[in-house]
């Protein structure tokens, strides 16, 4: 039989610690960022800006979002210079 909350240690360790990579937050959106690629000059002003890392970089270029953990907070469209980022409902996607 399991200990109720009151026999457990101070202390204890009920769950195992886990980090944002384990869990997946891009559900949490209700639009989602598209890059126009015409119009973006790889600045990565996007990706200094991201608060969820969700901008892919390579080889010094943007390479696409990640929306499973992209939270549609709007940040990279508010910050490109270029307008190359608009935010488009996640109804739009809906399979």
């Amino acid at each position: 039989m399991k200990k109720g909350w009151k026999e457990l240690a101070i202390g204890t360790q009920i769950t195992k610690p886990g980090s944002s990579e384990d869990f997946k937050t891009g559900d949490w959106r209700t639009e989602r960022p598209i890059i126009d690629f015409d119009k973006c000059i790889h600045c990565l002003i996007c990706w200094i800006y991201c608060p969820d890392s969700s901008i892919d970089v390579r080889d010094g270029k943007i390479a696409s979002i990640n929306y499973d953990f992209c939270k549609g907070c709007a940040i990279c469209v508010e910050e490109c210079p270029k307008d190359a980022i608009t935010m488009h409902s996640e109804v739009e996607f809906e399979k």
